[in-house]
């Protein structure tokens, strides 16, 4: 899943966001148990308390005295964590767990307080006053329950140890669950990854329109555009050939007037004729620019390269200087040029035309589908170009003026071969000439 992918991103704020909800939830759920543990507690030393209320009684000197001890053993062992006390003025009744120690407790401390144990360690007490004696002498005791805390510590250990491996799991399940419902709620974009797919690759002109609403309106516009392009890619196609008729009928009148004129001006004539065909040459480079304008729409096309090179070397043949020369085909039946038959018509007939015209006795046309990549490589022996006259055609010019047509076509290629994201390169050939090699991404 790539860094920058949508899915990945609200998978991982969600992720987050459970957690941190899971993270507040054990938190919460823990401060609860310490409220419900102090409560219980609380709970339970009130009843003790009186109880042991209920077994109070004075001796004459008006010390306690308890005709009966809570049977809690941890009342009898020394720092049991559990603990009683009564009151009574100076006179101290306490349990044995308190040992020699007393409680400390201030004088107006009642209900649930935190007091400090015999060891030092946290309690939690309950204060019960008592009055007892006949009406109107009664003695004012108070009788003290306390708990050590590190029993409730315990209990809240075993809470959270099993609290935690349940959040972790809950964590799991949650995440996973969001996981479905992101990949569920992105549906509908694989839908239209598909759709648009489709378009690129020519079998659907336009996106279906069975969406949810929140991306129909995508959907619409998308098609708006669609449509917007195609009327302009018609409207590219008819101004180029406008163009076409516009410009190629007078350049032919000042051809004609280039022969007529050659008897009695044989040197303006042949200026004339010159710059009709150049005028020519760039009029053919415009129209093709214009004609990969109008191609460059949303859908990718390809088509194999073997039937229409067959087709090509077959008409060279039949072109003057092409029937004498051994036409070599290898091509593999995968490789696939990345536009139309016809774009690859113009690009490779222009080499193969280039090559017809300056190959001595051979030209070979060979392909090639490696890892990631394609190529198409046309080989003549014949005297091949210079790195200056490479550079040359780059910018539009002619490669040589000792034959007509030559250079505009390796021209015109290019700019087709680049336009379909193929690279044209040339160098020299083992045959001796020249070579023009086409890669394109593939395979």
């Amino acid at each position: 899943m790539r860094r920058h992918s949508l899915r990945l991103r609200l998978g991982l704020a969600a992720a987050a966001l459970i957690a941190l909800a899971l993270l507040l939830a054990g938190i919460g759920l823990t401060v609860i148990l310490d409220r419900v543990l102090d409560a219980r507690t609380a709970d339970a030393l009130d009843r003790t308390a009186k109880l042991i209320a209920g077994r109070v009684s004075l001796a004459p000197d008006g010390s306690p005295t308890l005709s009966r001890e809570p049977p809690d053993s941890r009342f009898a062992t020394p720092y049991g964590g559990l603990y009683w006390q009564v009151q009574a003025g100076s006179h101290v009744l306490r349990s044995r767990s308190l040992w020699d120690k007393n409680l400390e407790l201030g004088a107006d401390a009642t209900g649930m307080v935190d007091t400090t144990g015999p060891d030092g360690g946290r309690l939690i007490a309950v204060v019960q006053p008592l009055a007892i004696g006949p009406p109107g002498a009664e003695t004012e005791l108070r009788v003290i329950v306390a708990e050590d805390r590190r029993n409730l510590a315990a209990s809240r250990s075993t809470f959270l140890r099993l609290l935690v491996p349940a959040l972790v799991a809950l964590f799991v399940v949650l995440t996973l669950a969001m996981a479905l419902f992101v990949r569920r709620a992105l549906a509908p974009f694989r839908v239209l990854q598909a759709d648009l797919l489709a378009v690129h690759a020519g079998t659907r002109t336009r996106l279906p329109e069975h969406f949810p609403d929140e991306v129909r309106p995508l959907v619409a516009d998308l098609n708006r555009l669609l449509d917007a392009q195609e009327r302009a890619l018609v409207r590219a196609r008819d101004a180029a050939a406008d163009m076409a008729h516009g410009l190629k009928t007078p350049l032919a009148v000042l051809d004609a007037l280039a022969r007529r004129t050659g008897a009695a001006d044989p040197t303006l004539s042949a200026e004339i004729a010159e710059q009709a065909r150049a005028m020519g040459g760039q009029v053919e480079r415009a129209l093709a620019r214009a004609r990969i304008a109008a191609s460059g729409d949303l859908r990718r096309r390809s088509c194999r390269v073997a039937p229409v090179a067959e087709r090509l070397v077959a008409t060279m043949r039949r072109l003057p200087e092409g029937g004498s020369l051994n036409w070599a085909v290898s091509i593999p039946e995968t490789l696939a040029y990345p536009g139309e038959e016809g774009e690859l018509m113009e690009v490779l007939g222009n080499l193969l035309d280039n090559a017809r015209k300056w190959a001595h006795r051979r030209v070979r046309i060979t392909g090639a589908v490696a890892s990631g990549r394609q190529s198409l490589a046309v080989d003549d022996d014949g005297p091949g170009m210079s790195a200056a006259a490479i550079a040359g055609i780059a910018r539009g010019q002619r490669w040589d003026e000792t034959r007509p047509g030559t250079g505009f076509g390796i021209a015109i290629a290019r700019d087709v071969a680049e336009a379909a994201g193929a690279q044209l390169a040339f160098g020299r050939s083992e045959l001796g000439g020249l070579r023009a090699e086409l890669t394109w991404p593939g395979g």
